[in-house]
């Protein structure tokens, strides 16, 4: 069977003229080093090697005249389809080209797109007019049609669209330096006692108070513990205007009348809202992973001793990111000279580095 199917082959290839067969010469040829090449890496095929292989199969099919699946005998990696199709998307290709330059004025400057988008997302009640007159007063002149159109391109909505009532956690930001915010965790010591630990924390300044520790957070304990961080505000002169605090039944109305004679507005969070008392408990997470995931604590009195030398060193020494790396209790910027010394804050769980004075 494939002697005669060789012999047939030979006949039919005795009848092609020379043009053929160096067309056929050189489909194959092409062929062939695409497939050698599969053979060492991934086959992909560059728009280069489709062009040769499109050319070569549309001079082959008009000199012979036949219809494409008639080339199969010829093109064997691929279907002829997939060829042709490769020159319509090379027709493609060369009929897109890029729009010409329209009249007309030229386009906003991009800074200028960036700065308008900038004054509406961060003053929802300003208006297009408002918006161009700030720009005027920064030196660029712009109408407010332009402002309207960079804001449509934006997506951005016009003011009385735009304006949204004030979120929580702004609040909190516009008034943070006379923001005072408490909580309660709780703590399992070697015993498995649980102890309630009470924490104030100065949204401001960071600057955490350490109320206490108890196994019983009675109204009277907690009350006297609220007498207590008032009496030591009020010979700092802090300027704490608002406690927050949840809705835990340990925060009595005693409790909050202590902070209200004081003239300090007591806002209870949203039930079931610990993001509305973010400050603290993130805190309370930093505690838990620098100092007591790494004690194990024996009592009442051990708890109360490790929670002191803690915040003592947040408050003095410690570095916050939230307030530019500076310590909530600011301290003075050692110059780079002088020995770098280390102080094991709590037996070496926690770092503390200065510079011996020069």
């Amino acid at each position: 069977m494939q002697v005669f199917l060789t012999l047939l082959n030979w006949v039919q290839v005795r009848r092609h003229s020379d043009q053929e067969k160096d067309l056929h010469i050189l489909v194959l040829r092409h062929q062939l080093a695409i497939a050698e090449r599969k053979l060492r890496q991934p086959l992909r095929i560059s728009r280069p090697e489709k062009l040769i292989l499109v050319l070569l199969a549309a001079r082959l099919r008009a000199v012979t005249g036949c219809p494409v699946k008639q080339l199969d005998g010829v093109i064997r990696l691929f279907q002829p389809e997939t060829v042709f199709k490769w020159h319509r998307e090379l027709v493609r290709r060369k009929w897109t080209y890029l729009p010409k330059a329209r009249g007309g004025r030229p386009r906003t400057k991009p800074e200028i797109e960036r700065l308008v988008v900038r004054l509406a997302r961060e003053n929802s009640e300003w208006g297009n007019g408002k918006i161009q007159g700030e720009l005027f007063k920064l030196g660029y002149l712009i109408n407010e049609e332009t402002v309207a159109n960079i804001l449509k391109r934006y997506g951005i909505p016009s003011a009385p669209l735009r304006k949204r009532s004030v979120h929580w956690r702004q609040l909190m930001t516009h008034y943070r330096e006379q923001i005072l915010a408490c909580d309660f965790f709780t703590v399992e010591t070697a015993f498995l006692k649980t102890l309630s630990v009470m924490v104030f924390i100065e949204l401001g300044s960071r600057r955490v108070h350490f109320a206490g520790c108890t196994a019983h957070p009675y109204q009277h304990w907690v009350t006297q513990r609220a007498r207590q961080l008032v009496w030591e505000l009020e010979e700092r002169d802090s300027g704490v205007h608002f406690l927050i605090h949840d809705n835990d039944v340990k925060f009595t109305a005693a409790f909050d009348a202590v902070f209200q004679s004081e003239h300090i507005t007591v806002i209870h969070t949203p039930l079931r809202a610990p993001n509305a008392n973010a400050f603290v408990e993130r805190w309370v997470r930093t505690v838990r992973e620098e100092c007591l995931d790494e004690v194990l604590i024996i009592n009442q009195a051990h708890l109360d001793g490790v929670l002191r030398v803690y915040i003592d060193y947040y408050n003095r020494a410690r570095p916050h990111r939230g307030i530019e790396q500076r310590t909530p209790i600011p301290q003075s910027i050692a110059k780079a000279d002088g020995t770098v010394q280390c102080r094991n804050v709590l037996g070496g769980v926690v770092h503390d580095y200065y510079r011996d004075a020069a």
